[in-house]
């Protein structure tokens, strides 16, 4: 983990709060840095929330997956860099 990099570990934020959350830290991320989440379930939904709010600006790569403990690293593109799908490259 670098510097860059801020851990939330959701597994004693109450649910409905949770994605508040997640999505205002996101929002604060300059390009390169990440959050490290933490979790007790496969974060799935949150990937594809995601993907629809803000398509190809995050990368999202698993640290750990289960059973009992799931942390994602999310990292935010650098300005300019693109995942390819979205100006039809």
């Amino acid at each position: 983990m670098s510097a860059n990099t801020t851990t939330i570990d959701v597994r004693s934020i109450t649910p409905r709060e949770r994605h508040p959350l997640i999505f205002s830290t996101l929002g604060g991320l300059l390009p390169g840095a990440a959050l490290e989440l933490v979790n007790d379930h496969d974060p799935q939904p949150l990937y594809h929330q995601l993907q629809a709010q803000a398509p190809g600006r995050f990368e999202w790569a698993y640290l750990e997956q289960g059973p009992d403990t799931w942390r994602v690293q999310i990292t935010r593109r650098e300005a300019g860099s693109c995942c390819g799908g979205c100006c039809g490259s």
